[in-house]
C-alpha cells in the first residue's frame, strides 16, 4: 500500500456512475474527472517552527479537491491522487 509523507493524502476517485435523461449509463472512463474523492491513505503530519501539525483529514472522508491539483498515479492498476492537505477545500459530511 502507499503511505503519504508529511502532510500529504491519498485520494481516490469516488466512483459514480451517471446516466443520462434518455437512460444511457455513462462509464467512468467517459465522464470529467470528479472533484470529490475518497481519502485512502494519510501522512503523519508536517513540523513548523518545532510545532508539530497534526492531519484533520482520516480514512474514509469524502473530500472535495480541484480537478486538476496533485499528482496522478497508477499504482496496481488502481488511479489515485497525491495532494497536500491544504489543497482540499472541503470534507462531504
Amino acid at each position: 500500500m502507499l503511505k503519504p509523507l508529511g502532510d500529504r493524502v491519498i485520494l481516490k476517485e469516488a466512483q459514480t456512475e451517471e446516466t443520462t435523461k434518455s437512460g444511457i449509463v455513462l462509464p467512468t472512463s467517459a465522464k470529467e474527472k470528479s472533484a470529490v474523492a475518497e481519502v485512502v491513505a494519510v501522512g503523519p503530519g508536517k513540523t513548523e517552527d518545532g510545532k508539530e501539525i497534526t492531519m484533520t483529514l482520516k480514512v474514509g472522508d469524502k473530500v472535495v479537491c480541484s480537478k486538476y491539483t496533485g499528482t496522478e498515479i497508477k499504482y496496481e492498476g488502481v488511479d489515485y491522487t497525491i495532494v497536500k492537505e491544504s489543497d482540499i477545500l472541503a470534507i462531504v459530511e
